[in-house]
């Protein structure tokens, strides 16, 4: 059973229905039940907080929901981390959704890999985006320098910790701070086309301005001081 093996931790923030359709389709993943799921939740709607509290309600025979208090992405992740008690941790934004039902048990079986992450999947119009992402992606793997967005990172926990972990005063490109220090030849992209999330950080912020910021990522990868500003993105 996969509870024995791994730990999910969702950072939450207002995600309102998205957090239980994310929750649900975990449910459907085989060799899921009784996984613990992390809900590091930050949320001041009421709406949301009526979402989270029926995701705990519905699941909570299919899976063991643990909620604690959250805040930016790299504090919630880190405060999850620090709960993980399994050989591996999942790291998932809670508008990811995995559609393909044996993801997480075939992620399972790769015993070699300090990290693996996954292509995405979105809105037809919007797709072309991430497949640029993904050329990104294996030039980062060429480059030494591995990107693993942080909606999708299954860490080997212990190599999770030995790289520092989550950086709590990070703001920004936390997923890329870490990710960056793993391994090359410890890192995988593991093919599917199951995995889906929404285009709306393309939409909202523009897609030259997404990529622009992961260039400086790239250029600041030695500059802590740069993932501790926010360059505006969570405006």
């Amino acid at each position: 059973m996969l509870k024995e093996l791994l730990t999910i931790v969702i950072p939450c923030k207002n995600e309102g229905i998205n957090i239980y359709d994310c929750v649900g389709l975990i449910c459907k993943q085989k060799e899921i039940h009784g996984i613990k799921i992390i809900i590091a939740d930050n949320s001041d709607k009421e709406e949301s907080m009526w979402w989270l509290w029926r995701t705990e309600n519905d699941f909570k025979y299919s899976v063991n929901i643990d909620i604690i208090k959250g805040g930016y992405p790299a504090k919630a992740r880190l405060d999850g981390s620090k709960r993980v008690n399994t050989p591996y941790i999942l790291f998932l934004d809670a508008d990811i959704m995995l559609k393909q039902r044996d993801l997480l048990e075939k992620i399972s079986k790769e015993k070699n890999k300090d990290l693996i992450t996954v292509p995405f999947a979105t809105e037809k119009k919007w797709n072309w985006v991430f497949r640029l992402f993904d050329l990104f992606q294996i030039l980062s793997v060429k480059l030494g320098t591995p990107f693993a967005v942080g909606g999708f990172q299954y860490w080997n926990t212990k190599s999770y910790w030995e790289c520092g972990g989550y950086k709590q005063d990070e703001l920004f490109g936390e997923d890329y701070s870490i990710s960056h220090l793993v391994d090359p030849k410890k890192f995988k992209i593991y093919k599917t086309d199951g995995v889906y999330t929404s285009a709306r950080r393309f939409e909202n912020k523009g897609v030259f301005y997404m990529f622009w910021l992961m260039i400086k990522c790239y250029k600041n990868r030695k500059n802590p001081e740069f993932f501790k500003q926010h360059h505006n993105y969570w405006s």
